[in-house]
C-alpha cells in the first residue's frame, strides 16, 4: 500500500508535502446500476429532481427537453460519505457533478482513503489568487455627470461613462431594467446590507463557501478587504443608487455566493467555485458571473499550463460546461495578465459555452492588462468587452469608519465582467423565452468586431441596445415566431414597419407584423420542412419620414427548425453552442500520414463516451477517449506511427448512440 501511495504522489506530481492538503477523492460510481438517461422512475432520478426549484427545471427542459436529469445530477452515496467520515475526516464540499468529495487529508489518511473500495483516485485542489483589480490612480469624482434626455430621467451621476458606452440608458428608457431575472454572482464576499446603492437589492440566496454558513460579509476570520472585491462588481451589475450608480440589472433578483478567500494562507479554491455552481444551478439561477480565476497557483503546486486551457479539462471549465448544459448563460473574467509573465487568458475563460470578457477604456480601446486568446486549441477568447479602465465603483461601507469613501474607481476585467452580466439581465428580463444558447450567439453578433473578431477584443464592445433589438425566434404552439423591437435615435413610425422575408428559392414577401401596443412587433412565419432556408429584413420610416431598413445591406438568415437568427455571423464560424444531435465527423486528413483529427459532438450529458479505433480484422488498436463528457464540440488527434498503411474504422459510442466511419493510412 505505501508504495502505491507514493505513485500517487508522483502521479499529481508534488515535490512538497504538507502536514494537510485538500484533495478531491473521486468515487467509482454513485451506487446506481445503469448509467447515460435516467428513467424518471428510478430513485436516483428522483433523488436528483428533488436538488431543483421548479424553475431549475424549467429552465433545464429549455434545453434538455424530457432528459433533464442525468447521472452527474444524482446525489453523491452517502453510504461512501459516512464511510469516509467514519474515519475521522471532515468533508468540505459535495460535488455531484464530478462524484467527488473535497477535504483536507494528511498522507496517512490519503492513503487510507486510497484504500476503500470505492475511492477512484485522489487529486490535489489547487489555490490561487483571485482577478485582483488593476491599480492607477484615481481621478476625483464628478457627481454634476447624469444622463440627459431620457423619458426615465435616471441619474447615473459617474457611473454613466462606462454604463453609456454599451448602451444600456437606452434600454433602461424602455423600462427594461432586469425584473424578473435571476443572476448569480461568484466572488470574494459581499457587504451589501448598509451600502447605498445595494441594500435595497433583491438577495433571494446567500451563502460562504468559505466559512460554510449563510454571512457572505466581512466576519471573524476574514481579511481585512474579503467582501471588497464582491461588493464592487455586485454594485457594477445591479446597483441602484440615483446620482451615484446605477447597474444595468438593478430590478434581478440576485444569488450571491462567497467563494474565494483572499487571505495568503487559504487563497481562492477551485472545489469552492464547483459547489457554488452547483448550489446557484439547483436554485434556478439564469445568469452566473465570476471575476475569478486560475492559472498559477500557490508553491507552483499543481499549476496549469497553457495546454490545459482548452475547454474541457480544467475542473472549473468542465464545472462551466455542464452548467451551460443544464440551460444557464454564463460569464467570466478574461483575466488582467497581459502585461506579466503569463500574457494569457485565465481559466475558466477558456469553457466552451462561457462568454469571456475582456476591458477597454472609455473610448474603446483594449486595456494594457486585459488578456488575449487565444485557448490552446485555437478558440477566439475574449468573446466580448466592456468598459473595464476606470470604472466607478460601489465599496464597502462601513458604519464605524463613516469618513471612508463609499465609491471609488477601479480597473480590470473583473469590473467589466458584471457590467456584462447586467446587460445579459436585460436581455433575458426582456425576452424571457430565450435560450441560453440564443443569448449566447446574440452576445457574438451584437458586439462591433463581429465582422473581424479577434482575440484581443473578441466580437467587441457589447451593446444593450443591440441586444434587445436583435431578431429573436421563439416556438410557439409548434409554429416559429419572429420577434423583435425597434429602436432608431431618429424616432419610428410605427405605421411603416414592414417584415420581408423569403423562403427557400422563393420571391421576398412584404407583411405587417403584430403589435403588443407597448414595444414588441411579431409574426408568426409559415411554417417549412426543417432546414429550409429563410432570409429577413425590415424597413420602416423614422419620424422625419427618413427609409430605414435593418439590417442596412445584407439579410438575416434563419434555418427552419433552428433558434438561431444568423446576421454576420454564420453556423460556421460562430462559436460552438449545444449541438443539437450526436455527430461523428469524417477525419480530416483523410488519407493521412501518421497523425489525423476527428471531431465529434454530444448534446448532452450521457455518461461514458467512448472513441475507438480498430482495423480491418475489428481488433481493437487503440483508444482515444473513456470518459464521462458534459454536451459540447470535441476535437482529439490520432497518431498511427505504431500502426502499418491501410484502412481502420474509428467508432464513437455514447450510450445507445454509435456511429462508426472509415480512415485511410498511408505511408
Amino acid at each position: 500500500m505505501k508504495s502505491s501511495f507514493l505513485a500517487l504522489v508522483l502521479l499529481l506530481a508534488t515535490v512538497q508535502t504538507f502536514s494537510q492538503t485538500k484533495y478531491y477523492i473521486y468515487l467509482k460510481d454513485k451506487g446506481i446500476e445503469e448509467s447515460g438517461v435516467l428513467s424518471k422512475t428510478m430513485s436516483a432520478f428522483q433523488a436528483a429532481e428533488k436538488e431543483l426549484s421548479p424553475a431549475a427545471i424549467e429552465r433545464r427542459k429549455q434545453v434538455m427537453g424530457d432528459n433533464y436529469i442525468t447521472e452527474e445530477d444524482v446525489p453523491i452515496n452517502e453510504k461512501y460519505v459516512k464511510t469516509i467520515e467514519a474515519s475521522g475526516i471532515k468533508i468540505e464540499n459535495k460535488l455531484k457533478w464530478f462524484n467527488a468529495v473535497t477535504a483536507y487529508l494528511t498522507d496517512a489518511q490519503a492513503e487510507e482513503i486510497m484504500s476503500l473500495p470505492f475511492v477512484s483516485r485522489l487529486e490535489m485542489v489547487r489555490v490561487t489568487t483571485y482577478v485582483k483589480p488593476v491599480q492607477s490612480s484615481e481621478p476625483a469624482p464628478d457627481n454634476s455627470l447624469k444622463k440627459t434626455g431620457s423619458a426615465a430621467s435616471l441619474n447615473y451621476g459617474p457611473s454613466l461613462t462606462q454604463y453609456n458606452l454599451s448602451e444600456v440608458p437606452v434600454v433602461h428608457d424602455l423600462g427594461i431594467t432586469g425584473k424578473g431575472v435571476i443572476i448569480g454572482i461568484l466572488d470574494t464576499g459581499f457587504r451589501w446590507k448598509t451600502h447605498p446603492a445595494l441594500k435595497n437589492l433583491k438577495i433571494i440566496g446567500e451563502k460562504d463557501f468559505v466559512q460554510k454558513d449563510d454571512v457572505t460579509e466581512n466576519q471573524a476570520g476574514d481579511a481585512a478587504d474579503q467582501d471588497s472585491h464582491g461588493t464592487n462588481c455586485l454594485g457594477l451589475m445591479a446597483g441602484n443608487d440615483p446620482g451615484n450608480l446605477i447597474g444595468p440589472s438593478f430590478d434581478a433578483s440576485i444569488i450571491i455566493a462567497k467563494t474565494e478567500n483572499v487571505s495568503s494562507e487559504t487563497l481562492a479554491e477551485e472545489d469552492n467555485y464547483v459547489a457554488a455552481l452547483q448550489w446557484m444551478e439547483g436554485f434556478g439561477v439564469q445568469i452566473t458571473t465570476s471575476s475569478l480565476g486560475y492559472n498559477q497557483f500557490d508553491n507552483n503546486i499543481g499549476s496549469y499550463t497553457f495546454s490545459n486551457f482548452d475547454g474541457k479539462t480544467t475542473i472549473t471549465a468542465k464545472a462551466l460546461n455542464l452548467l451551460f448544459s443544464r440551460g444557464v448563460f454564463t460569464l467570466t473574467a478574461a483575466g488582467n495578465e497581459r502585461g506579466n509573465s503569463w500574457g494569457k487568458i485565465i481559466t475558466p475563460a477558456d469553457a466552451f459555452n462561457v462568454v469571456a470578457v475582456g476591458a477597454v477604456s472609455s473610448s474603446n480601446q483594449i486595456a494594457s492588462f486585459s488578456s488575449p486568446g487565444p485557448t490552446s486549441d485555437g478558440r477566439i477568447k475574449p468573446e466580448i468587452v466592456a468598459m473595464g479602465v476606470t470604472d466607478y465603483i460601489s465599496k464597502p461601507y462601513d458604519a464605524a469608519k463613516p469618513s471612508n469613501p463609499v465609491y471609488g474607481y477601479g480597473n480590470g476585467t473583473s469590473y467589466a465582467t458584471p457590467i456584462s452580466a447586467g446587460i445579459a439581465g436585460l436581455l433575458k428580463s426582456c425576452w424571457p423565452h430565450l435560450t441560453n444558447v440564443q443569448m449566447r450567439k446574440m452576445f457574438l453578433e451584437c458586439g462591433d468586431n463581429t465582422a473581424a473578431p479577434n482575440n484581443d477584443r473578441g466580437y467587441g464592445l457589447i451593446s444593450a441596445k443591440k441586444l434587445i433589438s436583435y431578431p429573436n425566434l421563439q416556438l410557439v404552439n409548434g409554429q416559429y415566431q419572429l420577434n423583435k423591437i425597434f429602436i432608431n435615435s431618429g424616432g419610428v413610425n410605427s405605421s411603416t414597419i414592414k417584415l420581408n422575408y423569403k423562403v427557400g428559392t422563393g420571391s421576398f414577401q412584404k407583411v405587417s407584423m403584430n403589435y403588443d401596443g407597448t414595444l414588441k412587433y411579431n409574426y408568426l412565419l409559415p411554417s417549412s420542412a426543417n432546414g429550409t432556408a429563410i432570409e429577413i429584413y425590415f424597413e420602416y420610416n423614422n419620424t422625419a419620414g427618413t427609409a430605414v431598413r435593418e439590417p442596412a445591406s445584407t439579410n438575416y438568415k434563419i434555418s427552419y427548425g433552428d433558434l438561431a437568427v444568423n446576421n454576420i455571423l454564420t453556423a460556421i464560424n460562430a462559436a460552438p453552442g449545444i449541438p443539437a444531435d450526436y455527430k461523428l465527423y469524417q477525419n480530416y486528413p483523410n488519407p493521412f500520414n501518421p497523425t489525423t483529427t476527428i471531431n465529434y459532438s454530444v448534446p448532452v450529458a450521457a455518461g461514458n463516451v467512448t472513441l475507438k479505433i480498430y482495423d480491418l480484422l475489428g481488433r481493437e488498436v487503440a483508444s482515444l477517449v473513456n470518459e464521462n463528457l458534459s454536451s459540447g464540440n470535441y476535437q482529439v488527434k490520432f497518431d498511427a506511427s505504431s500502426l502499418v498503411s491501410g484502412v481502420y474504422f474509428y467508432r464513437l459510442q455514447a450510450g445507445s448512440f454509435s456511429e462508426t466511419k472509415k480512415m485511410l493510412l498511408v505511408k
